[in-house]
């Protein structure tokens, strides 16, 4: 469903730049696609206020360039058409899982270049589409309980949790749901996951949006998990204040100079993923694959 919506925006900025290219000038047209850029600048300038301590021009400039692409990767490329590019991977005799979650109006195509990279180590995955698109973050639990049954039948063990944005307050849902059905709590990595709430959840739509609100009843009362990093960005345009995405308790992890699509593309959540799976005990599985594998989503 998701996917589907976003093809349909997709046509219908196309055809709107082409309508404008024609009655008024090429040039025009081009502009028109890149009216979100410009959007998205507007995004970063408020950040000057909104953080403390507030990021440098700097950061928001190289900030925002990453953004647009990042973005547009997201949103006019793997999400609409490259949604199941990359099929789960649960290879026999897998060792080690992760389990990767996206966030508000994403897709699992959000996650193609950690899923090539990680079928490339031999590392099983499972990278669910959350449905409905706009519904509560609650009814997500039981699609992401599937997800972690079906690592865990693959590899006898609790996966490594993934998750961008609303991702990690679906986890937080489906841990208070299903936790007291797992004997071993997971190791999980947030990126850019608004545990607080979020300014900017007020602009959105749909019941998940309301439950974002910074400080909402919803997101105070969700269940807390206890082994967790957090990555967050003071350049991030989507969570804000920046200090909403780090969760109580965790391991914080900045990083300067990235927006918030960009996190997913940081070579430091990598690494962390890495780390953690290196944590489980499977230096075997890595071995001779993480170093030849490339930098860079």
């Amino acid at each position: 469903m998701n996917g589907r919506l976003q093809r349909i925006w997709m046509l219908l900025r196309l055809a709107v730049a082409a309508f404008v290219g024609w009655r008024f000038g090429w040039a025009w047209g081009v502009a028109t696609l890149a009216l979100h850029a410009v959007v998205l600048a507007g995004g970063f300038v408020q950040l000057r206020w909104v953080n403390r301590p507030a990021p440098s021009w700097g950061q928001l400039w190289r900030a925002w360039r990453r953004e647009v692409v990042a973005s547009e990767l997201a949103f006019s490329w793997r999400q609409p058409w490259r949604e199941w590019a990359e099929a789960d991977h649960l290879p026999p005799g897998a060792q080690v899982g992760v389990l990767l979650v996206h966030g508000f109006a994403c897709n699992r195509g959000r996650w193609n270049g950690w899923m090539k990279r990680l079928r490339a180590q031999g590392v099983a995955f499972v990278a669910p589409s959350l449905e409905p698109v706009f519904g509560s973050i609650d009814d997500y639990a039981e699609e992401i309980e599937v997800g972690v049954r079906r690592l865990e039948a693959a590899t006898g063990r609790m996966p490594v949790l993934c998750a961008h944005s609303m991702g990690g307050l679906a986890l937080r849902a489906w841990w208070r749901r299903f936790g007291a059905g797992h004997a071993v709590p997971p190791r999980v990595i947030t990126l850019g996951s608004p545990h607080g709430g979020t300014r900017m959840a007020r602009l959105g739509q749909g019941i998940n949006a309301r439950q974002m609100r910074l400080r909402s009843p919803w997101v105070m009362e969700l269940s807390l998990l206890t082994d967790v990093d957090c990555f967050w960005t003071p350049c991030d345009q989507v969570v804000n204040p920046a200090e909403t995405a780090i969760l109580a308790c965790s391991r914080a992890h900045r990083v300067d100079g990235v927006g918030h699509m960009g996190l997913v593309h940081s070579d430091e959540a990598w690494d962390c993923l890495q780390e953690a799976l290196r944590a489980s005990g499977f230096q075997t599985a890595l071995a001779g694959s993480s170093l030849s594998t490339p930098r860079r989503i």
